[in-house]
C-alpha cells in the first residue's frame, strides 16, 4: 500500500473552551477521494480547515509527504498551496468583482509564482470545466451559480494541485446542477490523479463523488470506511442518524 499523501495524527482545536475536535486522525492517498460527513457542529469545517493550514491544531500535526504542514506567511506556506487547493463553498462570494475571469483564474499562478504561459493555462481550465476560453473576458457576475462554481474549480486547479480540499462544494447550487457539479468534480479528479477532501452534509453526494468516507460527531471519528460499506451497514448509531434523515440518495453514475 503506498504512504500516505495527506495525513493528520490527533488534531485537537478548541474555540473559546469549547472542544470542536478530539483527536482526530485520518490519511488521504494520491488520487483518493475521501468524505467527512456529520451533523452540524460535528467539527467538518473546522478540521477542513486545520488540513489546509488556516488554522494551527491545539495538538496534533498535519504533513504532506511526511512534511509537516502548519500556518505561516504565504511565502513559507506557497510550496503547501501549490499542492494542496480549496473549492469553496460560495462561488459567488470567492470571486473579486473587479476581476475579470481570465485575472480571477490565474491568481494562483500569479501569486504562487508558478511558471509558464498563464493565458494558455486558464483556456486549458476553462475548456476542461466546459466552459468557452472567451469566458476569460467576461466578468464574474455574467455567469450563473453552477458556472461560478466550475471557475472556481479551475482556478483551484490551476497551480496542478495534488489535492483538493472541498468544504460543502454544492451546497449553494440546485438539483441538476448540483450533481453536474459532482460529476465534473469526479470526472477530474480521475484524469488528473487528484486526491479529494470533500466535507459534506449531503450524502447523496458522498455517495456519488466519493470512495472512504469518515463520520464525526461532537469533533471525534465515530466511524469511517468504505462507502458502500458504511451506507449498507452502518456501525455506529450516528451513521444511521445521519442516513434515516436523507429520504434518497442520488445514484452513483454508470
Amino acid at each position: 500500500m503506498t504512504e500516505p499523501l495527506l495525513q493528520a495524527r490527533g488534531l485537537v482545536h478548541r474555540y473559546r473552551g469549547t472542544t470542536a475536535l478530539d483527536g482526530v486522525s485520518l490519511q488521504l492517498r494520491a488520487g483518493e477521494r475521501l468524505a467527512v460527513v456529520g451533523g452540524s457542529g460535528s467539527g467538518k469545517s473546522t478540521l477542513a480547515r486545520l488540513l489546509l493550514a488556516l488554522d494551527t491544531p491545539d495538538a496534533g500535526t498535519v504533513a504532506l509527504d511526511g512534511r509537516p504542514v502548519r500556518p505561516g506567511s504565504p511565502r513559507s506556506l506557497r510550496w503547501f498551496r501549490r499542492r494542496v487547493q480549496t473549492v469553496p463553498q460560495d462561488p459567488g462570494r470567492s470571486f473579486n468583482p473587479r476581476m475579470r475571469v481570465g485575472q480571477a483564474v490565474a491568481e494562483p499562478l500569479a501569486c504562487l509564482r508558478v511558471p509558464g504561459d498563464h493565458g494558455a493555462r486558464v483556456a486549458e481550465l476553462l475548456v476542461a470545466v466546459g466552459l468557452e476560453p472567451d469566458a476569460a473576458r467576461r466578468w464574474p457576475h455574467e455567469f450563473s451559480g453552477g458556472q461560478r462554481q466550475r471557475l472556481a474549480i479551475a482556478r483551484a486547479l490551476a497551480p496542478r494541485p495534488d489535492v483538493l480540499v472541498a468544504d460543502e462544494p454544492v451546497s449553494a447550487l440546485d438539483g441538476v446542477v448540483r450533481l453536474q457539479v459532482v460529476d465534473l468534480l469526479a470526472q477530474l479528479s480521475a484524469a488528473a490523479g487528484l486526491a479529494l477532501v470533500v466535507v459534506s452534509h449531503d450524502l447523496g453526494v458522498v455517495q456519488r463523488l466519493c470512495e472512504r468516507v469518515l463520520v464525526l460527531d461532537a469533533g471525534r471519528v465515530v466511524e469511517q470506511g468504505p462507502v458502500a460499506q458504511v451506507f449498507t451497514a452502518p456501525a455506529s448509531g450516528v451513521t444511521a442518524g445521519l442516513l434515516d434523515a436523507v429520504p434518497a440518495l442520488a445514484p452513483a453514475p454508470a
